[in-house]
């Protein structure tokens, strides 16, 4: 048992939908929590330092060149709304996403394209090319292309460098939902090319629902009209006598009220552990539990959706079960205690790199008995 998750009673093979928090994010929640009640606001000043080294946590994360490129925004959908309502559309531009896209990044690009005159383009993403089947989508028409790094009921993992190299030689924006990934894998925004990328922290990351991390490349940044406004995301801010109506030049510029620090200093706590791990470290522990599993699936004759190939997946096992139906063995397994879901028309499992496999033996050995093996 890791001793930031002391889990008695259940099985954690739910992360890719909501993931526990580590001890040290509970605790910094309740310290939080002791300090606004016995002090109040006394100490405000040390809290928008634990915003600052969040920030700092977050570059550090998405390899980005500067903490002021990334934005706290509530979640991946508000992140998506910005630069979907934001971007300066001209009618007959398309915008290409994947077929079967979390419903988040398809309900922006649908509305968007009912108030600006778009297209929208849905790609069917076959496991072998997925990325020739998005950029063969593409003509001189298209604006941006927006895709899941990690699709979330396949699993299938995207070549972001080789997407993010052939869009930028075309002029096209890209758009990166990474709820999937960050968290799970090392993630480089550089080396992506991405213009945006966005992701929730309550998945992979290891942090509340309600706090989001937003990244915009500097170039593109000021191309987002902004939709809403407020004291935060002025140049500025704090500065409450001003007249000087200025938008922040950096990220800042897409928070516009107060902060969400209750969800900053948890995310705060939740990074600085996926950071001391180190990323490459999680990725490979979670590639071996990944295995494991689906050498135990493979034992009970259970069908893999999820691609076998290590770089074409990241945490997510989706699978369809040998015998009996998927929702009965959903059911026998939440009641066992097993935190999974069903996606894709299966079962999809997602283990963080900290969960024992003696926990992934009781998972597999609870299927065994529920299918009948």
């Amino acid at each position: 048992m890791h001793p930031e998750f002391p889990h008695h009673d259940i099985i954690h093979l739910n992360h890719a939908a909501v993931g526990p928090w580590p001890l040290r994010t509970a605790e910094a929640v309740a310290s939080f929590a002791r300090e606004n009640t016995v002090t109040g606001s006394l100490h405000y000043g040390a809290w928008l330092k634990v915003e600052e080294a969040a920030r700092a946590l977050a570059r550090d994360l998405l390899g980005a060149a500067a903490a002021g490129d990334v934005a706290f925004v509530k979640n991946t959908s508000e992140a998506l709304s910005i630069v979907a309502f934001g971007l300066p559309w001209s009618p007959g531009q398309n915008v290409v996403i994947p077929r079967g896209e979390f419903p988040s990044n398809r309900i922006v690009w649908i509305k968007a394209a009912e108030r600006f005159g778009l297209e929208v383009r849905e790609v069917e993403l076959p496991f072998d090319e997925p990325e020739a089947a998005l950029l063969a989508a593409c003509d001189r028409h298209t604006a941006l292309l927006s895709c899941s790094a990690v699709q979330f009921a396949s699993g299938l993992r995207m070549d972001l460098e080789r997407l993010g190299s052939a869009l930028r030689r075309r002029g096209v924006l890209f758009c990166v939902d990474a709820i999937q990934h960050l968290g799970a894998l090392p993630f480089d925004v550089q080396g992506a090319q991405a213009d945006f990328v966005m992701a929730d922290a309550h998945k992979w990351l290891l942090a509340p629902e309600g706090i989001a991390v937003f990244y915009v490349r500097p170039e593109v940044r000021e191309r987002l009209t902004l939709q809403e406004y407020g004291w935060h995301m002025l140049a500025d801010a704090g500065d409450y006598s001003t007249y000087e109506l200025t938008e922040a030049r950096d990220a800042r510029r897409f928070e516009p009220g107060s902060p969400n620090l209750l969800g900053i200093h948890a995310l705060h706590a939740s990074l600085s552990l996926l950071l001391e791990v180190g990323m490459e470290a999680i990725a490979s522990d979670i590639e071996a539990r990944w295995q494991h599993l689906h050498a135990g699936l493979h034992r009970l004759d259970c069908r893999v959706v999820t691609p076998a190939d290590p770089k074409r997946h990241a945490g997510i096992l989706t699978f369809l079960p040998s015998r009996g139906g998927t929702e009965s063995l959903f059911r026998a397994l939440q009641q066992r205690r097993v935190l999974c879901a069903q996606r894709g028309g299966g079962i999809r499992f997602s283990p963080h790199f900290y969960l024992p496999y003696e926990a992934l033996d009781k998972a597999l050995a609870a299927m065994a008995e529920d299918m009948g093996g």
